[in-house]
C-alpha cells in the first residue's frame, strides 16, 4: 500500500485537493498548498486532480530515494539530472501504482515530471530565495498573442532528459460507425448525446456543460460553448472563448423529442444531459458515464468511438467540404492551426493533389530546363 494518498473536500461547487501522509495521517503541506494555488488560479478541478496524483508518486519516489522535496537544490547538475531521469525509469516501471494494468507511455511519464517541475517553479516563487532547478535550462522566448490580441513574450524552461513520447495514434470516427452505434442506442438521450458531439465538434466537457434554458438558440439551432467553472458535473470548456455551432434541422428536431420525452425530469434542473434512471436520476451526466456508454456500445457492436474520435469525424469531414483550415480550428475551439492539422486524416492526400496540379500549371517557373541543358 502506498504511503500518500489523494484526497478531496468539497465546499460548495469548489473542489480541494490534497495530499494525506496515511502513515501520520498528516496533510502533506508543499504539495498541497500548490494545489491549494491551482484551485486560486481557476484551473479546472480534473487538472488538478491529475495533478495531485502526479505530485503524491513524486512523494512515493522520494521517500524510497530517502530525500525531502527540497534537497534537489543541493545537488550538483550531474547528480540532480540523473535523479529526475530516475524517477522517469521508476514511472515507466509501473513503480507509482499499485494497479498495473499496463506499462505507462511515455508521454504520460513526462506529464508527471512537468507537474513536478511546475511544482518547484511555484516553490521557487513562493520562497524567493533564489533557489532554482539547475536541470531547467530556458528555450529560447516565444512571443504570441492571445485571445484579445494583446502580445507577449513566452520563456519556458524544459528538461533534456524527457523519454521520447509516443506518436499519437487516434483515427476519426466513420459515418458508417457512427451510424451502427447510433441504431444500438437503448435511449434517445445517448443517440442526441452521439449526434451533437459528431454535428458540432465540441469536446465532451463542453457537450456536458450545455444549459438548455440559455446555450440553445431554439430559432436558428445553435447552440453555444459558455466557460463555466461552477458547473455540477464538473462539466468545463476548455478556454474562455465562447463560440457557436449549428446543428441540422433533424438532428434539432430530434433534440426536441429528447427534451418532450424526458421534460418531466429536465425541467428541474437547467443542463441538457441528465442521468435518466438509478438513484442519480436527474442529475448532470458525467464524463465517466459517458465513456461507460461508448465501452457498452462497443461490446455490443464491436466498434470502437471516443468522443475525441467524434470530434475528428467533424474536423475531416468540414475539410473534405472545402471548409478553411482556420474555420475548422476555430469551430474546434483550437489556439493553434498545428492541432487542428493533426486531426486531419485527408491533409497530405490534399496537399499532394494541390502541389502536383501547381507544378503541372507552373512546371517552368524557375527555368530549370535551362540549366540542365547547360550541364549537358
Amino acid at each position: 500500500m502506498k504511503r500518500y494518498k489523494v484526497e478531496m473536500q468539497r465546499e460548495g461547487s469548489v473542489k480541494y485537493f490534497f495530499i494525506r501522509d496515511m502513515e501520520t495521517l498528516e496533510i502533506v503541506l508543499l504539495p498541497s498548498k500548490y494545489l491549494m494555488h491551482q484551485v486560486r488560479a481557476n484551473r479546472s478541478p480534473n487538472t488538478i486532480r491529475r495533478n495531485a496524483f502526479a505530485l503524491a508518486y513524486y512523494w512515493e519516489y522520494l521517500l524510497e530515494e530517502e530525500h525531502e522535496a527540497e534537497d534537489v537544490y543541493g545537488m550538483d547538475y550531474e547528480t540532480q539530472y540523473d535523479f529526475f531521469a530516475e524517477y522517469l525509469k521508476w514511472l515507466k516501471a509501473g513503480k507509482h501504482t499499485d494497479n498495473l494494468d499496463k506499462e505507462p507511455q511515455n508521454k504520460t511519464c513526462n506529464a508527471y515530471l512537468k507537474e513536478v517541475f511546475r511544482f518547484y517553479s511555484f516553490l521557487e516563487v513562493v520562497r524567493n530565495n533564489g533557489s532554482c532547478l539547475s536541470v531547467l535550462s530556458y528555450n529560447q522566448p516565444i512571443t504570441k498573442a492571445n485571445a484579445i490580441g494583446v502580445r507577449r513574450t513566452i520563456r519556458s524552461r524544459s528538461f533534456k532528459g524527457y523519454l521520447k513520447e509516443e506518436e499519437r495514434n487516434v483515427r476519426a470516427a466513420e459515418r458508417n460507425e457512427i451510424v451502427t452505434i447510433l441504431e444500438a442506442c437503448t435511449n434517445c438521450r445517448d443517440q442526441v448525446l452521439i449526434l451533437l458531439t459528431s454535428e458540432l465538434g465540441f469536446r465532451i466537457g463542453e457537450i456536458l456543460g450545455i444549459d438548455y434554458t440559455k446555450d440553445i438558440d431554439y430559432e436558428n439551432h445553435e447552440i453555444r460553448v459558455d466557460f463555466r467553472d461552477d458547473n455540477e458535473n464538473d462539466a468545463r470548456a476548455k478556454n474562455a472563448e465562447e463560440r457557436r455551432g449549428r446543428v441540422s434541422d433533424d438532428t434539432f428536431e430530434f433534440l426536441l423529442y429528447y427534451i418532450g420525452e424526458y421534460w418531466d425530469i429536465l425541467q428541474k434542473q437547467e443542463y441538457l444531459f441528465i442521468n435518466i434512471k438509478g438513484d442519480t436520476i436527474g442529475k448532470p451526466l458525467r464524463v465517466d458515464s459517458v465513456y461507460d456508454m461508448f465501452e457498452r456500445m462497443e461490446k455490443k457492436t464491436g466498434i470502437k468511438i471516443t468522443p475525441h474520435m467524434l470530434r475528428r469525424y467533424y474536423a475531416n469531414t468540414r475539410w473534405e467540404a472545402d471548409w478553411p483550415l482556420e474555420m475548422i480550428s476555430q469551430a474546434l475551439g483550437h489556439k493553434h492551426l498545428d492541432t487542428t492539422i493533426r486531426y486531419l486524416n485527408v491533409l497530405d492526400d490534399k496537399l499532394k493533389t494541390a502541389s502536383q496540379e501547381f507544378y503541372r500549371r507552373y512546371s517552368k517557373l524557375y527555368g530549370v530546363e535551362q540549366f540542365l541543358e547547360s550541364r549537358r
